[in-house]
Parts: structure tokens; sequence; C-alpha cells
């Protein structure tokens, strides 16, 4: 195994000597990574602790940042990994370091750094690498993607029409509320969706019932791309099951 393959297998929690420890050590940082994003924003923090994250923070950019250039360089297709999702999630997850000292150094608003700081959440995506159920997930959006983006395009459809529908039963009897037909989409993606907010409502017999119709079509909008994907899943998951019974129990040493 040339130093290659493993680096490659011991950042991806395969390596026959280190096992899952350098699994575990990326897992811990990015937990952490997350949890001091929290930290910081405690009132009265210490002084000595505001220190401490800042210092933290510089060790995990060094160490995801490794860990990028590493699996950059050990790539059997540097280029091809560079432009996948988990190489673009690597990516983001120091991103925000590195912009923010750019941008520092070129007199930009403070307030444009501490909005890269919530880029840094995509480290938490970095998790999805090392869960199996990620691949289930994505095999059966792959399955789905078709029938969910036409039944997608379909609910914006219904939700413009139900607003154009509100909108001409409510604007008299709410100007404030149903000023305009973006205000009633605000109503409908509410209604549609089961949220139910409260802060817009129709008041006019007309308009609650055409509502009481809302709900029930919103039932479908939330049951049917999620039933679909519920399907793919079970069908994923059966798909396993039938191949691990057609493997062969592995041979008993004989005496």
């Amino acid at each position: 195994m040339d130093w290659r393959k493993h680096v490659r297998t011991a950042l991806d929690g395969r390596h026959p000597g280190l096992g899952h420890r350098v699994e575990l050590f990326l897992h811990a940082l990015i937990l952490y990574s997350a949890l001091s994003m929290g930290i910081e924003t405690l009132p009265h923090l210490p002084g000595w602790a505001a220190t401490a994250l800042s210092v933290s923070e510089i060790v995990v950019v060094a160490v995801f940042t490794t860990e990028y250039v590493l699996r950059l360089v050990t790539a059997p297709a540097p280029g091809a990994y560079a432009r996948s999702f988990f190489g673009i999630v690597d990516l983001l997850a120091i991103a925000p370091f590195y912009l923010g000292l750019v941008f520092i150094g070129a007199g930009i608003d403070l307030r444009a750094i501490r909005a890269l700081r919530l880029v840094r959440l995509a480290r938490l995506l970095k998790l999805a690498r090392y869960t199996s159920a990620i691949d289930r997930l994505a095999a059966a959006w792959r399955v789905v993607k078709e029938e969910v983006i036409v039944f997608g395009m379909v609910a914006m459809i219904v939700l413009y029409v139900c607003a154009l529908v509100i909108f001409q039963f409510e604007h008299d009897a709410q100007p404030e509320a149903f000023g305009s037909i973006f205000d009633a989409m605000w109503w409908a993606a509410v209604t549609l969706t089961t949220v139910g907010y409260g802060d817009i409502y129709p008041v006019t017999a007309v308009g609650r019932i055409f509502t009481v119709l809302m709900l029930f079509v919103a039932l479908g909008i939330i049951a049917i791309p999620t039933g679909l994907v519920a399907s793919a899943l079970s069908a994923i998951r059966a798909k396993e099951a039938a191949a691990e019974e057609r493997e062969p129990p592995p041979a008993t040493p004989h005496d």
C-alpha cells in the first residue's frame, strides 16, 4: 500500500492500523467547531475564553486545511474531488477563515465577516461522509427526483393560484394584511404547509370556506413527496437486504 492509499484510507476511517481513530478525531473537531459558534455568542464572555476560542478556531482551520489538501493530493482524480459535493463542503469548512483575513485586509465592513461565520456550519455536513444513511437518501433522491421536481412545480403553481384567489376575497376587507398578491402568497405558503402562524388570516365567509378547501389540498402537498421518498427508501433497503442474503456465508476452517 503506497502512502497515498494510507492517507486516503486513514481519512475515511478504513485504515487497517489506525481504524476509526482519525475519523473520530475529525468528528470531534466538527462538533466542537459547531458548539464553539454558540459559545462565542454568550454575553459577558471572559477575555481568556474568547482568546481560547480564537486560538482553537485557528487550530481547527489548520487541521481541516491539512485534511483538504491531503484529500486533494491523494484523490485518484483531484479535479473531480474538488468539484464533488464533499470537496465543496471541505472547502467551505475552511473558506470563512481565509476570506475573513482578506476582508479585514481590504477594509470591508466587519458585518460581512460575521456573516461568513455562518458558512462554518458547512462543517456539520462533513459528518455525512461517514454515514451510510446519506448514501441511501441520495440513491432515493435519484430515483424520485423527476417526480418530486414536477410535483414541486405544481405546488408552486397551486400556491400562486391560491394567493390570487384569496387576494380577491380578502383585499377589500383587509387591505393592510392582503395589500398585494405577494402578501397573499405569504399567507398561502403558511397555510399550504400547515404551519399556521396566525399573523394573516381570512375574515370573510368565502375566504374562510376557501381556506378549508386549501387545507385539504395541503395534506396532499405534504404527503405526496414524503411518500415518494419513503417508498424509494423502502425499495433500496429491500434491495440491500436481498443482496446480503445472496452473499455466501464465510467459510469455516476445518481441523
